[in-house]
């Protein structure tokens, strides 16, 4: 019998034959059928061990539950605050000691408060005092283990960022620190509060004044001033602030530098000038210095 003919496929079965997908081998399996681990699946497993082994895991998983536990208005802050002061609990840092959940929570209040106070020039009394009292609040929030109220510690504190942010010398500021601040377990109340903030503020603004007379007077060449000038007008402030002495609010200091006017200060010049003493250089710092020490002197010291 004759064989039957195979019958030739279609151009169209050729067609689907092509649009077929392949079978591909088994993802993740070897020729010996046992599973296999891909370059990317290993990579990642080497990163998570290194990143365990090094802690930051472990650190990441702590950081995470502070924000869970504290809550914060502002998560990405507060972790930023917390990535910052990691060291400051470690005896080897110099930390004092306190759980790094407390000392977060303190550092968001301190610029919590420093923002409200911030929102209102000194000059402003009725806005900037009101902004003083919600400082005041900030700070005072108690925590789980802390009774309300404001201690010295935080006070003093609050006062070391306020010179700091405002850029005045240390060696300017350090004297009037010393005088307005309080021991750190002391209670603080808040017209403390408030003469100690209007104190800083008003601190600031002098010496920046200062800083501009000193301007005045400097040699750009030498970025020096000529003593006997900077004197004159060393010995023109004092003269205006001991015209001051019945006021005692830090900001008529500032009012009493009405004296310092163009004239006042050009008579003081040539005064300076007549006298034809043998002069030597005063520096900036040496300037803000003496200046300065005119204002704290004026400042009464707390307790």
């Amino acid at each position: 019998m004759a064989g039957l003919p195979v019958p030739l496929p279609s151009a169209k079965m050729a067609a689907v034959e092509k649009r077929r997908p392949a079978i591909a081998p088994a993802a993740g399996f070897t020729d010996s059928g046992r599973p296999s681990m891909s370059r990317a699946a290993a990579t990642a497993e080497n990163e998570e061990d290194f990143l365990r082994q090094v802690g930051v895991t472990k650190m990441l998983r702590a950081a995470l539950l502070k924000v869970l536990e504290a809550r914060p208005e502002e998560p990405i802050s507060f972790l930023a605050h917390y990535f910052e002061n990691m060291g400051l609990s470690t005896p080897a840092n110099g930390g004092a000691g306190e759980p790094p959940g407390q000392l977060l929570l303190q550092q968001q209040r301190l610029g919590r408060a420093l923002w409200h106070l911030r929102l209102a020039h000194h000059s402003q009394r009725t806005a900037f005092n009101n902004n003083v009292g919600v400082a005041y609040e900030c700070l005072s929030a108690s925590g789980r283990k802390k009774k309300p109220g404001l201690d010295g510690r935080t006070y003093s504190e609050l006062l070391k960022r306020i010179c700091r942010d405002g850029e005045a010398p240390e060696e300017v500021v350090a004297p009037l620190l010393r005088k307005i601040q309080c021991r750190d377990h002391e209670a603080v109340p808040l017209d403390v509060f408030r003469t100690g903030m209007l104190t800083c503020f008003v601190l600031l603004e002098f010496v920046a004044r200062a800083s501009a007379l000193y301007q005045l007077l400097e040699d750009p060449t030498l970025a020096v001033a000529d003593r006997r000038m900077g004197q004159a007008v060393l010995d023109t402030l004092e003269g205006a602030l001991q015209a001051s002495n019945s006021a005692t609010a830090p900001a008529h200091y500032l009012e009493a530098g009405s004296l310092l006017g163009p004239d006042n200060l050009a008579l003081a010049m040539d005064r300076a000038l007549v006298a034809r003493r043998p002069s030597s250089p005063m520096t900036r710092e040496e300037f803000l210095e003496k200046a300065a020490a005119l204002f704290i002197a004026k400042v009464k010291p707390v307790g």
